[in-house]
């Protein structure tokens, strides 16, 4: 499917589930659903991590918890991949601290506009976020310790640029800890061409041994998946098992 097109239909659904709070709107884009609490539950967030982080942050958007898993520091520089309403970098900031930072970058700017309201109103210092796309990072060559993403790389139609620019900011030593989704198997025609299904991250997903190759070729090592689950919140009979939630962790030496 035409890359250009994807990534208009994306950008306005993600926009509109901004407006509306993603109360309503799928993790990852797609349909009505329960809460927004309840599905972060759901995905990997604890209730402690909910009560730490600003309501409006969290949209019920993701496929896990990468922050849970990355081992973050006081004084690391992270960044957040396609951040969205911003719940992931609010708690990636009070894992690095006054000495810390943290970067969110995602292309639609009503979800800038949103994350970056949260953080004036609650003070966060040490969070900004930048309108990008994470195909062509805004972020300068070997400036992160830290790169975390949730449920964003699928969405992208161009998954080895995407990883090609998380190699190039990270610094010698530093990290990934992704949370995405892979499939089991083939997909259906009718799904991989289906504007929806992208925006739902699902159409966009690649295979499991080809999305840890991709990071590969990338340039990274120690490439594995920590973490793995049956993705199961609005997934279609048809799709039943072939979608699974893995959190990857990979070194750049």
């Amino acid at each position: 499917m035409e890359e250009k097109k994807v990534k208009e239909y994306v950008k306005k659904r993600y926009g509109e589930i901004a407006k509306t709070g993603g109360s309503c709107g799928s993790s990852c884009g797609c349909d009505c659903r329960p809460s927004s609490t309840d599905v972060a539950l759901q995905i990997g967030y604890s209730r402690e991590d909910l009560g730490n982080v600003p309501e409006t942050s969290n949209m019920g958007l993701g496929c896990g918890n990468p922050v849970a898993l990355a081992s973050l520091k006081e004084g690391d520089i992270v960044l957040d991949l396609g951040s969205g309403g911003g719940v992931d970098a609010f708690l990636a900031a009070k894992k690095v601290g006054k000495k810390g930072k943290v970067i969110g970058v995602d292309m639609t700017e009503e979800m800038i506009q949103k994350a970056r309201a949260t953080a004036l109103k609650y003070c966060y210092e040490n969070v900004e976020f930048q309108l990008g796309e994470i195909e062509n990072l805004p972020i300068e060559d070997r400036s992160v310790d830290v790169v975390i993403s949730n449920c964003v790389i699928n969405l992208s139609p161009d998954k080895k640029k995407v990883f090609r620019e998380t190699y190039r900011v990270l610094k010698p030593n530093g990290r990934i800890m992704i949370s995405d989704i892979v499939t089991e198997g083939e997909l259906p025609e009718e799904v991989k061409k289906s504007l929806k299904a992208w925006a739902g991250c699902v159409a966009g997903a690649l295979e499991r041994d080809q999305y840890l190759d991709t990071i590969k070729r990338a340039g990274f090592e120690n490439v594995k998946i920590v973490s793995e689950s049956t993705f199961t919140v609005d997934v279609t009979p048809e799709l039943k098992g072939k979608i699974t939630s893995i959190q990857v962790e990979a070194l750049k030496i």
